[in-house]
């Protein structure tokens, strides 16, 4: 679901166009990464030698020969490796810095259910960031974020229902940084929640105003018989 690598290049000609990489003597990287302390590594030209330092992730290494091109490379990559690479350039001309800021994606797991309710439920989960849900057709519907273990990321879930309305197929698009996905579902038989939908309505009053038809037929004839009755007997 990660990244499988990233390449951090921190070349002079990187952070300027002004300076010669031959001339640089010394190449610096620190990292800030979420919830560590900051590490520090460096390659010297003049020695040809190279130090982590205090760094002890060995999956963010030098790309290539730091002489010929000081990048790094993450491989592979964790959420652990979100945070701000810094790079500095000591030359001749000066000293030369440059900040990389690192965010790791992660697309979150989509899923769509229905449930005994009638309600539809639209799940993104374990996405970094938060992902954004939305519904067709629109309904009334609550989306609620929950934090999975402290790990950046997020589980977002909205559950719809449509009052009113025969609803009998639905889709939820999520939209992510890392892509997005939309998944459909066909409703057992439609929903109807909160109220009756207007076909209903308009069948119940006309069960009603037929039941009510036959009550009158049927006391009309009670009236007319007994009128008849006391007729014949005059």
């Amino acid at each position: 679901m990660l990244l499988i690598s990233f390449i951090i290049t921190m070349s002079a000609s990187t952070i300027t166009s002004s300076v010669d990489r031959k001339q640089s003597t010394v190449t610096l990287y620190a990292e800030v990464l979420r919830d560590k302390p900051p590490c520090f590594g460096a390659y010297r030209r003049d020695t040809n030698q190279t130090t982590r330092g205090n760094c002890t992730d060995k999956r963010i290494t030098w790309a290539s020969r730091p002489d010929e091109n000081p990048a790094l490379q993450v491989d592979p990559v964790a959420i652990t490796h979100d945070g701000i690479y810094t790079c500095q350039i000591v030359t001749n001309d000066g000293n030369f810095y440059h900040e990389y800021h690192l965010q790791v994606l992660v697309p979150p797991e989509v899923t769509l259910v229905q449930t005994e309710k009638g309600t539809a439920v639209c799940k993104a989960a374990a996405g970094k960031p938060a992902a954004q849900i939305s519904w067709t057709p629109e309904g009334d519907c609550v989306t609620e974020q929950d934090p999975y273990w402290g790990d950046g990321t997020v589980t977002v879930q909205s559950t719809c229902r449509w009052g009113g309305r025969h609803v009998l197929n639905v889709s939820c698009s999520v939209s992510h940084l890392a892509g997005n996905k939309s998944l459909s579902i066909e409703l057992d038989k439609g929903v109807r929640t909160l109220g009756f939908p207007g076909s209903d309505l308009l069948i119940i009053l006309c069960v009603k105003f037929s039941l009510l038809l036959v009550i009158l037929v049927f006391v009309g004839f009670i009236h007319f018989q007994r009128t008849n009755d006391c007729r014949s007997r005059k």
